[in-house]
């Protein structure tokens, strides 16, 4: 699916307070993400700790929605880093101050692949791109942080983290998109006007 260039680079108000929005209800849901981390990893057992990975793809999912319903740049990184904080501040996510860097690492990775197409391309691949590049720059910094170079588990970790971003975080997340636009909610946003002018 492929959309205009956005003719202005700067967020309406309306922009705003949909980002606000979509940060504080993906905050919540993050944090919900972090109670389901914590039980399938005791669910797991002795592999318990690869559970991150699996479910990591769950918190790139605010980037590209807000990114495909506004189309302007920087709106990933900004959902992301809202979306973190609700779940910090507000939440008392165990995490820690640290998501943050983890959040706006995850928005800058999923929005690069929109940038690059300079928001014009909203297909399959983009999404999975997106994804992909989204949980593949938080692995380095994670990896730095808990000291993952080195383990024996390092390449399957990357291998889970980086499936789970594309399928999760990109390709559901265009899932998402598609169904927010068939019902309407959007249509006073740029992906409704992109729509409209193929019609």
């Amino acid at each position: 699916m492929n959309s205009s260039i956005p003719r202005r680079s700067f967020f309406t108000l309306k922009d705003l307070v949909l980002l606000v929005v979509l940060g504080a209800v993906f905050g919540f849901l993050y944090w919900i993400l972090v109670q389901t981390w914590t039980a399938l990893s005791i669910a797991m057992g002795p592999a318990g700790d690869l559970a991150q990975h699996i479910l990591l793809g769950g918190w790139l999912l605010v980037a590209p929605i807000a990114i495909a319903i506004v189309r302007r740049p920087f709106a990933g990184v900004l959902a992301e880093v809202l979306a973190s904080v609700i779940e910090v501040v507000f939440l008392g996510s165990a995490v820690g101050p640290l998501l943050l860097v983890s959040a706006a690492l995850q928005g800058v990775g999923s929005e690069v692949p929109f940038a690059l197409r300079r928001y014009r391309s909203f297909g399959w691949s983009t999404y999975a791109l997106s994804g992909l590049l989204g949980s593949g720059l938080v692995f380095v910094f994670s990896a730095f942080r808990f000291g993952w170079y080195g383990q024996d588990l390092f390449f399957t970790r990357l291998i889970v983290q980086l499936l789970s971003g594309i399928i999760i975080g990109g390709l559901f997340a265009k899932v998402i998109v598609d169904a927010l636009a068939r019902t309407g909610v959007v249509d006073n946003f740029a992906i409704g006007r992109d729509l409209l002018a193929k019609t």
